[in-house]
């Protein structure tokens, strides 16, 4: 039997180590694993008497509040509240967002003055205007929409400014050859070429209009996640206000993680690093 066909008949062996999935993904394992060892430590900590359990509870006790929580339903109800109204809110500031910024990438005078407005506006701390919005829009959802959508306006501005100059020039200079009007331009190449832009600012917008909502129910509100930290916090119940802390955070990463599914599946044509930057 000839050397190639030893080659053939005999199969070489598989390096030995790690699966090839963990060493393509050690983060799937890692991440788990230090979040493991965190939350032991923290129990540690707890029960060993060193931190008061009033300052910090232990991981047992908040992971027993956020189960009862969780049965009895109180914490879905809150939680759909606050979700409606961040949800209201990120659709207002993301359509702002896409207008005003196409139309300051557009027309220059309005670059000079109206973003300087806009961005003076964006320096204000948000939870000074808070209670101002509870007296123009009252008690209810309004001044908490009103809330997360200012929060979440600017970054969507910002981004949709810097995509839409952020064009491939060559392709403008093709339309403009061909005769193409400034409008068709814009279609055609700016807006499509500043959708990575505007996907990272979806990223960040919807984060900040889910703590816009927070922060109008901590100022006055009768229903949502935000009233119940404060209840929780004024009858000295910390490990509730922990689980709803937790709640809150895995609101935000579905919502994260939400619109990068959706830049995945919509940027199919954009560079790999496009597609997955944040």
């Amino acid at each position: 039997m000839t050397d190639a066909a030893l080659r053939i008949a005999i199969p070489e062996p598989r390096p030995r180590g790690a699966p090839l999935w963990l060493r393509r993904r050690p983060e799937l394992v890692l991440t788990p694993l230090v979040f493991l060892v965190l939350v032991a430590l923290w129990q540690a900590v707890a029960w060993s008497g060193v931190v008061s359990a009033f300052v910090l509870p232990a991981p047992s006790a908040i992971a027993a509040s956020l189960v009862a929580g969780l049965r009895s339903g109180l914490f879905l109800q809150h939680g759909l509240v606050t979700l409606a109204e961040a949800a209201a809110g990120f659709a207002i500031a993301v359509a702002a967002g896409l207008v005003v910024g196409t139309l300051i990438a557009e027309i220059r005078l309005l670059e000079r003055t109206v973003y300087p407005c806009l961005v003076a506006i964006q320096t204000m701390p948000k939870i000074a205007l808070a209670p101002l919005l509870v007296v123009w829009f009252g008690f209810g959802p309004g001044s908490k929409i009103a809330v997360a959508a200012i929060i979440s306006f600017f970054p969507m501005l910002v981004t949709t400014i810097a995509g839409l100059r952020d064009t491939d020039r060559g392709r403008l200079d093709v339309l403009l050859a061909l005769g193409a009007a400034p409008l068709r331009c814009l279609v055609s190449a700016k807006l499509p070429g500043a959708l990575p832009h505007v996907f990272s600012g979806l990223s960040i917008a919807a984060v900040f209009a889910l703590t816009g909502a927070i922060v109008g129910e901590f100022v006055g509100a009768s229903a949502g996640l935000g009233y119940l930290i404060v209840q929780a916090n004024a009858r000295l119940n910390i490990p509730q206000v922990f689980a709803l802390l937790l709640v809150l955070g895995g609101i935000g990463v579905l919502a994260y993680g939400t619109i990068q599914a959706l830049r995945r599946r919509l940027l199919f044509w954009a560079p790999k690093e496009e597609r997955s930057s944040p």
